[in-house]
């Protein structure tokens, strides 16, 4: 019942809040400790009425912890030597407890890199475990104006030597009210959500047309669960040609309104200033249930506690790039994908000035020309009435 009662009370909070309220937005690294061996940031996004609260992490498989809370003085506490002890559970926690509403989680697993093996069908090389590459220190990338932050990393061991001129990145930026990205796919977003973007650059693939599938995890606690949405989208200026937009949303069981979000456009870019040519097709798994059966970082251990596995849901998806454009990695050597991720419901594109602009312009275009002729009618046939003498 409590649980449902904080669903509820999030649910509303976000709904009275509205997409245009400002945040403040502060980022921390490795708060109350003063080593670079691990990464912690914590972006914390106050609002007039509540706090949003992001954990992003690399001890273990990269994650993040998404806290949602009603009061704008919550904080994050953290407990470092609990954290990196072997039993983590307890080591993280919000300030007041009991202004937390909701609480939710991602986790970025696994890379899978596979190809066309014909006639045997797909040919999986070796998985890349996310739990085992070795970080770079964020603090190096931490940018406190631009409110940005890169994650950057490679196997500690890489017996193919793939990653010898390459690494994989996660590159986060957070927002303080609405807008839109500038570079491709241009993703729309609101104070309530923040930016990942996942990049491949320099990896050398271990086949002809190799493909790349990024495994990644959500935690859902009591109450809540996760669904895959897919609509169609509109050909705007901001991503031509793609027409779909996929959520995954994390909802009451009751089915009101979402609770918290990951939310992207089915393409993937090949170029670090992409243009449309650049585009990748991007597709997304089913969505299955995977309690116990993935590792559990302990950043997400330490808050949820122990019996994370038994209380909670935790659900995976696989998300692959390539298909008929496969070859583009294989030139250029270059892959990234954004997500949005956030709070509440997720922001849904609107036709753009040019494309109005456009759209005004094809439609008034015959228009203007049926009108002119019609007064030219109407011209003319006054003229002949006007010229007209009755025959006495």
């Amino acid at each position: 019942m409590a649980a449902a009662a904080g669903l509820a009370l999030l649910a509303a909070l976000l709904a009275a809040a509205g997409a245009e309220r400002g945040r403040k937005v502060s980022m921390e690294y490795n708060p109350g400790w003063n080593s670079s061996s691990v990464n912690l940031l914590h972006v914390r996004a106050v609002g007039p009425e509540d706090s949003l609260h992001y954990v992003w992490s690399s001890i273990g498989a990269p994650s993040v912890l998404l806290v949602a809370t009603q009061s704008p003085s919550s904080a994050l506490r953290v407990n470092w030597t609990q954290l990196l002890s072997p039993n983590p559970a307890g080591a993280i926690w919000i300030e007041p407890p009991d202004s937390v509403v909701y609480s939710t989680a991602v986790v970025f697993t696994k890379l899978f890199e596979f190809s066309e093996a014909k006639p045997l069908g797909e040919l999986f090389y070796p998985t890349y475990d996310l739990s085992e590459f070795s970080w770079d220190s964020l603090n190096h990338t931490l940018n406190h104006t631009a409110l940005t932050a890169e994650l950057r990393g490679v196997p500690a061991t890489d017996p193919s030597g793939a990653f010898s001129n390459g690494s994989l990145a996660f590159r986060v930026t957070a927002y303080e009210g609405s807008g839109r990205a500038g570079p491709l796919p241009s993703l729309l977003h609101t104070a309530d959500s923040s930016q990942l973007e996942f990049v491949l650059a320099g990896v050398a693939p271990r086949g002809n047309g190799s493909r790349f599938l990024l495994q990644l995890a959500t935690v859902e606690p009591a109450g809540a669960a996760r669904r895959l949405r897919a609509l169609s989208s509109i050909d705007d200026e901001y991503t031509p040609s793609i027409f779909q937009v996929l959520s995954l949303l994390a909802e009451p069981r009751n089915g009101s309104s979402p609770l918290a979000f990951l939310q992207w456009k089915a393409t993937a870019y090949g170029s670090p200033s992409p243009r449309r040519e650049d585009g990748i097709r991007c597709r997304a798994g089913g969505l299955r249930q995977a309690n116990g059966s993935l590792p559990v970082p302990a950043v997400l251990r330490a808050y949820f506690g122990d019996t994370l596995g038994s209380s909670c849901t935790v659900s995976a998806l696989n998300v692959s790039f390539g298909g008929e454009e496969g070859q583009v990695y294989q030139e250029k050597r270059y892959l990234s994908w954004s997500v949005l991720l956030g709070f509440g419901e997720p922001p849904q594109d609107t036709f753009s000035p040019l494309v109005i602009s456009i759209t005004a312009v094809a439609l008034g275009t015959p228009l203007a020309v049926l009108l002119l002729g019609s007064c030219l009618v109407l011209l003319a046939q006054r003229r002949r009435y006007s010229e007209y003498e009755p025959i006495n």
